[in-house]
């Protein structure tokens, strides 16, 4: 489709400032969280992104009424929850992954919750097996159907002891939504610590949770009887800020990302460092942020693991993939999170990048894909002259980086699967190019 496609004139340096809103990976599930309560709850700085429209449309299918505001503001007002229509879930199924989320609430609210087939972005197998082995420890009943899953609790959800076999920040949120109004304590061990899950933990808690954090990603979550609405200010999206300072990078430019901030993107700083790009924080209150831009010279090579926090987020590598085509010399990436998150490799080949996919670990510790034929370990040799092509975007984070390639590219692109992929976590991605002097048009 025409709206779909992007077209990009390379080779400009991206220089300006844009503005990053609260966390995509937090704000959807702090919706989800809005069930819970007995009273409205209010988020604010949420940005206008398509997750967010598919959580809204959740919520209202469920009867929760959803009100915007100026600047972001996001009312939720559960007193009506209601069980929704097979027809109204499935409007979303294969749009997000956010449903499974919904059960933990909705066998608290009303006792029942459905789960209809679920999408998001191909880069692994990230099965829902976890999620409702939880649901069952908890004491939910899950009957398979063709249409879906449908779960009930005919005895209620009591805490558990519960440990996750790998840190999933998914399963991590199933487990805290699901705990906070069980009947009880739940321990939850090697659980993920992520900043969108002490974020999470924070809006839960001034909804009346009681969870205790841990050391050895330890956490405990002394059950209630209710929980009131919240009033909350979302973390910025580390993912998205990082995103602009690998752009900056790869196209010899210098962007200002006003809202971002430094405590979250320590590990991304580091390796943007090691590899010769620049930055300055701003911890001014109203208006600060992070300005990243390339100080001249070569970029140096790196080796680099992904990892849960506080390792490199596997949403950082493929943005500084991009960056690492142009060190000279041999950079390594060993991804330890997704088994498949390679696959956009293929189209920065079809511009010139010299990328070299392995099934081994290439880095300092054996991980979960190793023996296992998953392409999951990169050689990329640089710097490489990148020229224009025709772009398929495979998912949301690696359609950022084939941007970030058309845009540092000689020649003009033409990228595509923009709206359906992109604009699921990047708000008004056109208008921010825009604002950076950026090349580009829609056919």
């Amino acid at each position: 489709m025409s709206e779909d496609v992007l077209v990009v004139h390379g080779g400009t340096p991206l220089r300006g400032e844009i503005q990053v809103r609260g966390a995509k990976n937090l704000v959807s599930k702090a919706m989800v969280a809005a069930v819970l309560g007995e009273t409205a709850s209010t988020l604010y700085d949420v940005p206008a992104i398509r997750d967010v429209e598919i959580v809204t449309g959740l919520l209202e299918a469920h009867g929760v009424k959803v009100s915007t505001g100026p600047e972001g503001e996001l009312v939720m007002d559960p007193a009506n929850v209601t069980r929704a229509a097979v027809d109204e879930i499935n409007v979303h199924a294969g749009s997000s992954r956010i449903p499974i989320l919904f059960c933990g609430p909705l066998l608290h609210r009303l006792g029942h919750a459905f789960i209809p087939d679920l999408g998001g972005c191909k880069i692994g197998d990230r099965p829902i097996d976890f999620h409702i082995q939880a649901l069952r420890e908890f004491g939910a009943v899950v009957d398979k159907r063709p249409d879906g899953l449908h779960l009930s609790a005919p005895n209620g959800l009591r805490g558990i002891k519960y440990e996750l076999e790998y840190p999933s920040v998914g399963s991590t949120e199933q487990v805290l939504l699901t705990a906070v109004l069980a009947d009880g304590v739940t321990e939850l061990r090697n659980a993920a610590v992520e900043p969108e899950i002490v974020d999470l933990i924070c809006v839960l808690q001034k909804m009346g949770a009681i969870i205790k954090v841990h050391t050895d990603r330890v956490i405990e979550i002394q059950g209630v009887a209710k929980l009131s609405g919240y009033s909350h200010r979302p973390i910025p999206d580390r993912i998205e800020a990082a995103s602009w300072g690998a752009a900056a990078l790869a196209t010899h430019g210098e962007i200002f990302v006003r809202g971002a901030k430094q405590a979250d993107m320590m590990t991304f700083l580091n390796v943007y460092r090691s590899v010769g790009g620049a930055f300055s924080v701003d911890d001014s209150p109203i208006g600060g942020g992070i300005r990243f831009w390339h100080p001249g010279g070569e970029l140096q090579p790196v080796a680099l693991e992904t990892d849960v926090h506080p390792g490199l987020m596997t949403d950082w590598q493929q943005p500084l993939v991009v960056a690492l085509t142009q060190a000279r010399g041999l950079s390594i990436v060993h991804e330890t999170v997704y088994e498949r998150r390679f696959g956009y490799t293929t189209e920065l080949r079809q511009m010139g990048a010299n990328i070299q996919l392995y099934s081994e670990c290439l880095g300092g510790t054996p991980c979960r894909w190793g023996r296992r034929n998953f392409l999951h370990s990169a050689v990329i040799a640089g710097p490489s002259k990148l020229h224009a092509a025709d772009l398929q975007i495979p998912d949301l984070r690696a359609g950022f980086s084939h941007l970030i390639a058309a845009l540092a590219a000689e020649g003009t692109s033409r990228v595509y699967g923009v709206d359906r992929y992109i604009s699921r976590g990047y708000e008004d991605f056109d208008g921010k190019l825009a604002a950076l002097g950026a090349r580009t048009e829609r056919p």
